[in-house]
């Protein structure tokens, strides 16, 4: 069809998950950023801030220890195993510290703290030495004036890295959460223009398919009017051609049969072998003429025009168990108005061929046919127990018929259904509002 909206419709499509594709590239991209600010920057800033507690800690201790040395009035030798001790905590946390230090630290910070603490160890190896060797008084100068400041300096350090720490984890919530808020913003964006594409799409579809429908209206009404002229034609051919049959024909062979009459009165002798010859000849006359009128009646029933629809039923029905030999069971329930013209017609037809369906499709030894009449509406069923109306077999012809039959439905604005039966087989029904306003 012309105008029709599946490009533009593919377009949009294909614009929509482009958007969505490139968003969620954008947003894994962010979601990636921020796992990597969260593993590489605060965690490993939360363990190394906790390393470095753990280094004020010991220097603490240290402290405490450098305290309790200067205190002491009985020798500065006996603190020498507790004092390396945490010398020895302290070079494990600092060792430690290292290895997680992030990259926010130089390299000249952590040379820094080396060489602090090699001199912390220096400095207390050549305390107990000369503690050792009796110098208490030179041991107690070197703790006041080298270890002392060494282990001060070194506090410095660490409580600048701790405060650097804080400062990087300020820095890096704050670039989290204006992450967040960019995934935030972006994210109301991309869902207003999901909206307001959804919203351009579904008005351009509601006006696409308005116009489409319309164009289905249009084209139903032209093949209502069109099925509407055909079949009125049809029924007008066939009734000509009965009309033909019945009144040309008819009356052909019904002069033929006269003269044979004639003729056979002229004096032909009994057991003359023409008298016989005639005689043959007139029966044959006669069949043509009973199949001329039979033909006539199949092809328009001239009791529908006389007696309406119910005549027309009670005559078809033994003439197709006579021509199919298939039984058929034929109940009649209630009265109702007399139908003729088209509504009459298009039931009849309609009862034609769903019959023809069980004769020559089905399969079925039997048929049902059931009229109930009622003032305000006429149904008629055809019920056969055959093979069913999912079988495969002459498909092609019933669809064509099925259309026809439906097509008629439409034209006495009735309700054609089509079903199976618990049994097996097929129900046809058939529901037609009485009287009707007949249309050609």
């Amino acid at each position: 069809m012309k105008d029709s909206p599946t490009p533009r419709l593919m377009i949009g499509f294909a614009v929509a998950l482009a958007a969505l594709v490139l968003y969620s590239l954008f947003t894994l991209h962010q979601v990636v950023v921020l796992r990597k600010l969260q593993a590489d920057t605060v965690e490993r800033n939360r363990l190394d801030s906790l390393q470095l507690v753990r280094i004020q800690s010991s220097l603490y201790e240290i402290g405490l220890s450098l305290h309790d040395v200067l205190e002491e009035p009985y020798g500065i030798s006996g603190f020498e195993q507790q004092f390396r001790r945490q010398r020895d905590q302290l070079a494990d946390a600092i060792r430690r510290e290292a290895a997680l230090a992030p990259a926010v630290q130089n390299n000249l910070q952590q040379q820094q703290l080396q060489d602090l603490l090699r001199s912390l160890s220096s400095a207390s190896d050549e305390v107990f030495t000369q503690a050792r060797s009796g110098n208490d008084k030179r041991a107690r100068e070197l703790i006041i004036g080298s270890l002392r400041p060494l282990r001060n300096t070194l506090s410095h350090q660490i409580s600048q890295m701790l405060v650097q720490n804080n400062e990087v984890d300020d820095q890096t919530a704050a670039e989290i959460q204006r992450i967040y808020t960019g995934v935030e913003r972006d994210l109301y964006g991309f869902l207003l223009a999901a909206v307001l594409a959804i919203a351009v799409t579904a008005v351009t579809l509601v006006h696409s398919n308005r116009r489409f429908f319309e164009q289905l209206a249009s084209l139903s009404e032209q093949k209502s009017v069109l099925a509407r002229k055909l079949i009125s034609l049809q029924e007008e051919m066939l009734r000509s051609v009965s009309r033909e049959l019945h009144d040309e024909f008819g009356q052909i062979f019904t002069a033929i049969g006269a003269m044979l009459s004639r003729l056979e009165r002229k004096g032909i002798p009994v057991d003359s072998p023409l008298r016989s010859d005639l005689e043959e000849v007139r029966e044959v006359t006669q069949t043509a003429l009973d199949r001329v009128r039979s033909l006539s009646q199949m092809l328009h029933p001239a009791v529908i025009d006389d007696y309406g629809l119910e005549k027309a039923v009670e005559w078809y029905v033994p003439m197709f168990e006579k021509q199919t030999g298939i039984p058929v069971d034929y109940e009649k329930v209630g009265t109702g108005p007399a139908i003729k013209d088209q509504t009459a017609i298009h039931v009849y037809r309609i009862l034609q061929e769903a019959l023809n369906n069980v004769a020559r499709h089905s399969g079925s030894k039997r048929a049902t046919v059931r009229v109930h009449y009622a003032p305000e509406k006429l149904r008629l069923e055809v019920e056969d127990r055959g093979k069913g109306i999912s079988d495969g077999a002459g498909k092609g012809r019933r669809g064509l018929g099925l259309i026809a039959m439906r097509e008629r439905a439409e034209l006495v604005h009735g309700k054609l259904r089509l079903e199976g039966t618990p049994l097996g087989g097929t129900l046809v029904s058939l529901e037609v509002p009485t009287p009707v306003n007949d249309e050609s």
